[in-house]
């Protein structure tokens, strides 16, 4: 094997010095790609498109050094835009609504730390995947019917205050008002940034899809003169870094009671998700193989969130699609994440101007792009695949969040879940409590027995002993003759743990699994006993 990808590279100084050059290149493409979509999804979100860009400055610069995740990038997604726009109506809207959000997201970074102190990073684990891909694809469809009307440079008063269904109802009354002119600048830009990924060409698929879209939508802008013969909102209103820096959140919101407890929840508990999700993405995309610390990357995601939010900038994740571009374009250590952080300070110092020539237009072209891959019909088909229950989990996650909110819809996903179980014969006193007995014939040798049901919902118990098993062993996970029901989660996760353990060095077998009946074709769907 060769021995660049089983010598993982030096931490700190000695990485920097050792890794320079290839963590300088892809911080400095990660700026690219983050830039503009830090501007999209603050301004997507009701608050200054600076704000998003502090974000990712302050996860850059100097969450790089708290990290528990080598390759990740911190920075604003646009899973939390939903959250983050109804904080701000909630709260009554424009700069009192943004300065209120803004409280709300310093308790929920201050939450998401004591989450990280107290090593609550595991129960990310209880949350089945069909509800949080609903979660997920729903957030996607919100992204895309918000950002229509910006797409098409409507007046913002048209659809102002109107949900996702209300907002897809109305299509066609954003058609017939749009702006011709800024309308082609995003349609150009959406095409950009559905079809750039498909270039295979060996140097022109290194240049990020954002990139390209600025490099159109700013000279198209030029060349229409958006600035004096078109509405004041369609151009991208930035402002002074300099001048935007002060403690811009306010904890008025909090005699809003109800109101600032859900967002400080949602906010906490979706960003927790997002982020462990992607730090698990990261370490199996990882050429080295390297194991992330999740607790200690929560811990860092809500030092950043807390400075973040005081300044009233828009939270930040371990964001997975620039890291997934970090690792693809060669980053070896944490330093390319601080010079993406560095090269995002240094512009919008130097060259805020130029931001303010940046048509909506193309930023809602990003944003959705964005809606689209998180709600891409594969999702559903994907789903179906592995079981009609978990098209209806599914399903069901994504109408309750259009319908209410995310905090009810993922809920909503979990209940159902249970309830199916429950039809499927699993009694109530096994949903949540595992059966579990562990032997150790010798110091190499383990049997985890399971017993009676094997659900995402109990999966933590069995995790518990799983993790007590020193590395570089061969375990048998064995399921039990009494075991009635596998599910799809639980089933995922062992397939995860078997990846890393065996990955470490150790073996590990899934016995009797093969006296169940898949209820699907799918190689992870649900089993269960039928006789």
């Amino acid at each position: 094997m060769n021995a660049t990808k089983t010598t993982p590279p030096k931490d700190w100084l000695e990485g920097l010095k050792e890794n320079f050059s290839s963590d300088l290149s892809s911080g400095f493409s990660i700026f690219l790609l983050a830039l503009p979509l830090s501007l999209g999804i603050a301004q997507a979100s009701g608050i200054p498109p600076l704000m998003g860009v502090i974000s990712a400055i302050i996860g850059g610069v100097l969450i790089t050094f708290f990290t528990g995740c080598k390759l990740s990038i911190k920075g604003p997604a646009a899973g939390l835009i939903v959250i983050v726009a109804g904080a701000v109506a909630e709260f009554g809207g424009g700069v009192e609504g943004w300065k209120m959000a803004a409280g709300a997201m310093v308790a929920a970074g201050i939450l998401q730390i004591i989450f990280g102190v107290t090593k609550l990073g595991k129960y990310v684990d209880f949350f089945p995947l069909s509800a949080i891909h609903g979660m997920l694809a729903a957030i996607g469809l919100i992204i895309i019917a918000k950002q229509i009307p910006v797409l098409l440079n409507d007046n913002p008063s048209l659809s102002k205050g109107e949900g996702p269904f209300e907002l897809f109802y109305d299509i066609p009354k954003f058609i017939s008002n749009l702006d011709p002119r800024a309308t082609l600048v995003g349609l150009i830009s959406l095409a950009i940034m559905l079809g750039w990924p498909r270039i295979k060409h060996r140097i022109l698929s290194k240049f990020p899809a954002p990139l390209i879209v600025l490099l159109f939508a700013i000279p198209a802008g030029l060349f229409m003169n958006f600035t004096t013969t078109e509405p004041v909102y369609t151009l991208v209103k930035v402002g002074s870094l300099i001048d935007s820096l002060a403690i811009n959140a306010s904890f008025e919101g909090v005699s809003h009671t109800g109101v600032f407890i859900k967002y400080v929840i949602m906010l906490s508990l979706v960003g927790t998700l997002e982020s462990l999700l992607t730090v698990k993405a990261i370490d199996l995309l990882d050429p080295y193989k390297r194991k992330s610390s999740p607790n200690r990357d929560l811990i860092a995601i809500g030092i950043g969130n807390t400075l973040s939010a005081f300044l009233g900038g828009y939270p930040m994740i371990s964001e997975v699609a620039r890291s997934s571009a970090n690792i693809k374009n060669g980053a070896k250590t944490r330093w390319a994440n601080f010079f993406h952080g560095v090269f995002l300070l240094v512009f919008v110092l130097v060259a805020y101007p130029v931001l303010e020539m940046i048509p909506n237009a193309a930023l809602a072209a990003m944003l959705i792009s964005v809606g689209i891959n998180l709600a891409h019909p594969k999702e559903f088909l994907h789903m179906s695949k592995i079981g009609k229950d978990q098209l209806a989990i599914f399903s069901t996650t994504i109408i309750v969040t259009l319908a209410e909110d995310l905090l009810l819809g993922i809920a909503a996903g979990i209940l159902l879940k249970l309830v199916i179980h429950t039809v499927r014969g699993v009694r109530a006193r096994h949903l949540f409590k595992a059966s579990v007995n562990v032997e150790n014939s010798d110091s190499e040798n383990y049997t985890i027995t399971i017993n009676n049901a094997a659900l995402f919902s109990n999966y933590l118990g069995v995790k518990k002993h799983i993790d007590s098993i020193p590395g570089k062993k061969h375990i048998d996970i064995e399921l039990s003759d009494s075991v009635k029901l596998v599910d799809h989660s639980f089933l995922d996760n062992l397939h995860h743990f078997k990846h890393d353990y065996e990955e470490d060095g150790g073996t590990v077998n899934i016995l009797g699994l093969d006296k169940l009946t898949p209820l699907s074709g799918h190689d992870l769907a649900a089993h269960k006993r039928t006789c």
